[in-house]
């Protein structure tokens, strides 16, 4: 099912993403079409190789499409910008700044008034329990605590679309279940656009509005679907676990079309 909204908070349009070498084109996305309503929590699920990762890139800016077009609020993207904040799941923090200068980073080129930032800084550290933390280093803090202070500096910036990447795919499983508890604390607080790429099932069906299950190469959209389960969702539950079992199914054909790819590439080679 591909939602429709008069003005969409992101609207994919006919992308295709080509990535040239030397010797071949690998076509990473094909004729991809998305619109995200304002305040929707999107994931998009499949195995490596089917694009999720590119796709995000491309609704960042970080990396445009080949051809079609991404718009965030009917502006065409054509390079990062503020009103798309990206958290990554390698953290990407300075290891030179504490966690108050890391969060504080953007504001500042802004040219945001140091009382403002002082504020706001403050204010987001004390909702993610870091406000203890805020002289410490990113070498003295623990993995889930560095992703808080990622999560933090893209708040700061308040752009209204979140972007992340597997930022909680380096994590424990404790540490995991917990930071997605936060972030769904974060996203009924402050109603950003999320969109999540993941590779986990599990996580996708506790999280999202919205799970689209994207191809192995090209990308394209396997299937778009709504989840209809009430917050906060129980892995236990029957209907979680129904779910689970049909994304689970079509992952897998994906999963085994990447297999036969691979085998059919060794036996050329």
């Amino acid at each position: 099912m591909n939602q429709t909204n008069a003005s969409p908070r992101i609207r994919i349009q006919g992308v295709h993403k080509v990535f040239k070498t030397d010797d071949r084109e690998v076509v990473a996305l094909k004729d991809i079409n998305l619109d995200i309503p304002d305040g929707q929590f999107v994931c998009l699920l499949g195995p490596s190789g089917c694009g999720k990762s590119t796709l995000l890139n491309a609704i960042a800016g970080f990396a445009l499409p080949s051809s079609g077009q991404i718009l965030t609020d009917d502006k065409v993207v054509s390079e990062p910008g503020p009103d798309r904040g990206m958290v990554f799941q390698e953290y990407a923090l300075f290891p030179w700044m504490t966690v108050e200068q890391n969060v504080a980073f953007g504001l500042e080129i802004k040219g945001t008034p140091k009382a403002e930032i002082h504020q706001r800084v403050t204010q987001l550290l004390d909702k993610l329990g870091l406000i203890d933390f805020r002289t410490r280093f990113p070498k003295d803090l623990s993995g889930g605590m560095r992703q808080r202070v990622a999560i933090a500096r893209v708040l700061a910036l308040d752009s209204p679309i979140m972007l992340m990447d597997e930022p909680f795919g380096a994590l424990d499983a404790l540490t995991r279940r917990n930071l997605q508890d936060e972030l769904l604390r974060i996203w009924d607080e402050f109603r950003k656009t999320i969109v999540f790429v993941t590779h986990s099932i599990e996580e996708a069906i506790y999280l999202a509005d919205r799970i689209v299950v994207m191809t192995y190469r090209p990308g394209t959209v396997k299937r778009d679907m709504l989840v209809n389960l009430p917050r906060l969702r129980d892995p236990a539950d029957p209907e979680f676990n129904a779910l689970k079992r049909e994304l689970g199914q079509l992952v897998m054909e994906e999963q085994q079309r990447h297999h036969n790819a691979e085998m059919k590439a060794a036996a050329v080679d």
